[in-house]
Order: C-alpha cells, then structure tokens, then sequence
C-alpha cells in the first residue's frame, strides 16, 4: 500500500505518472485532473467517469485535501482574505481582490519571507518554511470553488493570479513550477500566461530559469533608483545588485508573454520619493528596459518606522516619469480596513531566521551618492534617516 497521497500537488505530468504506478492508462489523469480542479471535487466516489475500479484505488492511495481556513475577513470593498493554517504553528495568508474587469488572487508562496524588505510587514515576521506545491495551488482552488458556491456560478471567477503574497515565490521554484502549470493548463485553470504574475525582488539566476520553465508575466520589487538605497530597503540587492537585476529582465522578455517588465515602487515618504530620485529613476530605465512602473501607497505598521508618502508627492514623483515617457501607474489601495493592501499580509509564522535582531539594527539612510548618467551631483536626493521602531508582537489578522 502507498503512502496516501495529496492529488493537489500533483501538474498533470505528475498525475499522469501517478495514474500510471497505479497501473491506469494516462488519459485517466485528464479526466481526475478536471474533476479535481476544473469542478472542485474531493470525492473520488462523486466522480463518475472514472472506472469504478480506479475509484476504489484512489480511496484507498489518495486524497484531495484543502488548507483548514482559519478565519475569512471581508472588506467594505468586497476584498477578502483568508488565513490559512500550513501547520505547525504558521499560517499564510491569500486575497481575492474583484473589479469591473476582472477577479484577481494574491496567493503566498511561502510561511513568512527570508528577504527582509523594510517596508513589508511579512518581511518583519521572518520566514519558518517553504510551502509544498500543494499548499500553494490550495489557495486557489479554495478560492475559486467556494466562490462558485457563494456566487451561484458554474463558469470560472478567478481571472488573475498574482504570486505576491507571503514570501519571495522564486526562493521556493521547486513548488512554484508545478503550481504555475496548473494554473496554466486548459484542463485545470485555464489562465492565461499573461494572467498569471509572478513577482520576485530580484533572485536573478531563478528569473533566467523562469524563462525558461514558465514564462508567465513578470513584476519586480525595484523600490529605489541606485544600489546604496536598494541594499537598505531590499537586502537582496547586496547578492544581485541593480545592473545585474536589469540585465536578467531584459533577458526574461525574450520569452514573456508581455512585451514590458512591472517595476513595483513602494512609496516611502523622504525615503525614495524625491523629485531627483525619479529623475534617477527615469535615467536608470528609460531607452534601457520596456517597463511599466506600478507607484504602491506604502500601508504602515507598527515596526516597520516608516511612513506613506503625500497624495501630494506620489503625484509629483508619477508626473515626472509619465512626462520622460514611462508608462506609469498608482496602486488603488484595497482591502486595507482588514490588513490585506499591498505589504500588509503578515499571518502567523514561527519564525527561524531572529529576522526582529536584523531588523532594529540597521536605519535606513539616504545618503548622496555618485550621480546617475544624466542625473547632475548636486541633483541628488539629500541625507535622510529613518529609524526602524521596535518590532511590534505579531498578531495575525485583526479580529
């Protein structure tokens, strides 16, 4: 007898192996990957194209098993969250975010994140694990079959899928892969390579096999225009510094299925967003990488000891990149009424890396630097300090 196993965590490759240890033809993986996904069964009995006789094997073997929902929290603008239990005292965090055009989901990838970025709040709650392929497909197919059954539909709600919840997915592409061909597949989720987002603040050999593996749509934590300032707010770039970073994107559009690259730019107020840190910007872009930059309100918490840049200046900061000819977009804020806007998705995780000690003990400091090309010395953005506030008790999601 096999170990029983999670049919979640199976792409239909995998499945198809599955079916063949059984000692099944592979065409039954088509037909128990739909059920499973494309209908959201669990029970192996309910599924009635299947031989009786696989049915039975499948009883005994195997099992369809979604993450325990500890708690689901639905916001004023019709945002939902859910926080999932992964065990062992960590939970994760996914959010359905709908508008006029489209459904979109937020999906975590991992319990916590080892990055550390300044400005996330999971950052501040250190990293426990990498979640199983399984756990990450849960998320959606949680989502979209109890969406189904609330809406009263039959046909698909999920339209988008974003890997920017808990975690760095590309520290995690083992599990990642798998679940991205999920999603992808006619006979699963059936969405398309330029609905599917993965966003990565800069692992740049994974971006390079990403290409290659599954070329879906690329967004990139960038969040400063020069490495001193980038070293401080995403400690990733002291690894893969931006030159590097810029170079792997250029890359990655050889095979992406959009012709430009997503810069996310989280807006910190007298941090990163000064009149000549976007003409540094601009300098550091334009002519050299298709982009769109996509401006991100920073949500403040407690730790984090930073603050949300003016209306005022992420209008300035966006006016100046929209006339040097960047295509340029501010985040709308949703979900912040339940902790789920960008940056803000925290859980539960026992964190393993005392990532509370590297925090406090670095500031973030703007300093001024060598000038960008184009970009005049004295043009540069003045000394700054802002000091991170103790690290608050995580909480979870509030009540």
């Amino acid at each position: 007898m096999m170990d029983a196993v999670n049919l979640l965590g199976f792409d239909l490759q995998g499945l198809a192996a599955y079916c063949e240890q059984l000692g099944e033809k592979r065409f039954r993986a088509t037909q128990l990957f739909r059920w499973i996904h494309q209908k959201g069964a669990s029970d192996f009995g309910a599924m009635s194209d299947l031989a009786k006789s696989l049915r039975d094997k499948l009883a005994g073997r195997a099992h369809i098993t979604a993450l325990p929902v500890i708690s689901e929290h639905v916001s004023a603008d019709g945002t939902i969250k859910w926080l999932f239990d992964v065990g062992q005292g960590n939970a994760v965090e996914a959010v359905y975010i709908p508008e006029d055009d489209r459904a979109t989901l937020c999906i975590s990838s991992q319990a916590g994140c080892a990055v550390g970025c300044r400005f996330c709040s999971t950052g501040h709650q250190g990293f426990s694990r990498n979640l199983e392929t399984w756990e990450i497909i849960a998320q959606l197919w949680h989502a979209e079959h109890s969406l189904r059954q609330r809406l009263g539909k039959d046909e698909r709600i999920i339209s988008n899928v974003v890997m920017m919840g808990m975690g760095e997915p590309l520290q995690n592409y083992g599990a990642l892969i798998p679940a991205l061909r999920m999603m992808l597949d006619d006979h699963g989720y059936g969405l398309s390579r330029r609905r599917v987002t993965v966003s990565t603040s800069g692992v740049v050999p994974m971006i390079d096999r990403l290409r290659d593996d599954a070329p879906v749509a690329l967004a990139v934590s960038l969040h400063a225009p020069n490495d001193p300032l980038r070293d401080q707010l995403v400690p990733l770039n002291r690894k893969y510094p931006i030159e590097e970073l810029l170079a792997s994107c250029n890359r990655y559009l050889d095979k992406a299925p959009r012709d430009f690259i997503t810069f996310e730019y989280c807006m910190l107020h007298e941090v990163n967003d000064a009149p000549e840190q976007a003409r540094e910007l601009i300098a550091l872009l334009k002519g050299k990488v298709p982009c769109k930059l996509n401006l991100i309100p920073f949500n403040p918490f407690p730790a984090s000891g930073l603050k949300r840049s003016s209306n005022e200046r992420v209008k300035a900061f966006a006016d100046l990149l929209i006339q040097a000819g960047i295509v340029t977009t501010v985040r709308k804020t949703r979900g912040d009424d339940i902790d789920a806007a960008c940056g803000q998705l925290a859980g539960e995780v026992q964190d393993r890396t005392r990532v509370h000690l590297r925090m406090v003990r670095a500031p973030v400091v703007v300093q001024r630097g060598a000038a960008a090309p184009g970009v005049p010395a004295d043009a540069q953005a003045p000394a700054t300090s802002v000091t991170p506030a103790p690290p608050a008790t995580p909480t979870g999601p509030r009540p």
